[in-house]
């Protein structure tokens, strides 16, 4: 019997077997275009971005300043954010041709590319909140140095929400550098659940939501 694997979930396999930068850049140079079309319809059912948008919103009301969305792709929490929020979005990615699907969108103030693995070029506490949806799995960001660097450009009392695949939870290191940091006085964990990644598919996301102290 022949498997057939649709061009979605081959997409994704190459997304998590990504072995460097180049190969993430060259994956979604290719996926750009039809990202939305095959993550968000209803075979694949991509909810990470909704749920990380919901529950910036649900733990800060209101916020102080700007959001910055951290491997923002093509726009999906910028998106799911401005559908209940006034609010200035800027978004960070390392794909240009994610960025300009994301630009296409209308929702974000600013987008620029940038290599989570490295230092974020954004001043210190400039944010209220920090999302990250679908970046911490495999293939992509580790936890360190952007959990730290997250930590560094939001603002005091500040979130930082994202997801983390949940398979790698722990044996990525997330949740042990997340420890550290609050081991460090950095920040508090003021949430974790499970939740669905791709609804029923069977992937799961770990969903933290952090606040800067």
């Amino acid at each position: 019997m022949t498997i057939q694997i649709s061009a979605e979930n081959a997409l994704l396999a190459r997304a998590r077997a990504s072995h460097s930068t180049e190969d993430c850049m060259a994956l979604y140079h290719e996926w750009a275009a039809t990202y939305n079309d095959h993550l968000a319809d209803a075979s694949q059912n991509y909810v990470a971005p909704v749920l990380v948008a919901e529950a910036a919103l649900k733990w800060k009301i209101h916020p102080r300043g700007p959001i910055l969305d951290a491997g923002c792709g093509t726009g999906l929490v910028g998106e799911a954010l401005s559908q209940s929020l006034t609010v200035t979005i800027d978004g960070i990615d390392l794909s240009p041709a994610m960025l300009k699907v994301a630009r296409q969108t209308g929702v974000y103030r600013d987008l620029v590319l940038g290599d989570l693995t490295q230092k974020i070029e954004k001043p210190d506490e400039s944010y209220d909140i920090v999302t990250c949806a679908g970046t911490f799995t495999e293939g992509h960001v580790g936890p360190d140095p952007a959990l730290r660097e997250f930590v560094r450009v939001t603002m005091k009392n500040g979130l930082i929400v994202a997801t983390i695949l949940n398979k790698i939870w722990k044996s990525g290191g997330y949740k042990a550098e997340i420890e550290k940091l609050e081991a460090e006085g950095l920040l508090k964990v003021v949430n974790v659940e499970i939740k669905d990644y791709r609804k029923g598919a069977g992937d799961k996301a770990t969903l933290v939501v952090l606040e800067k102290i």
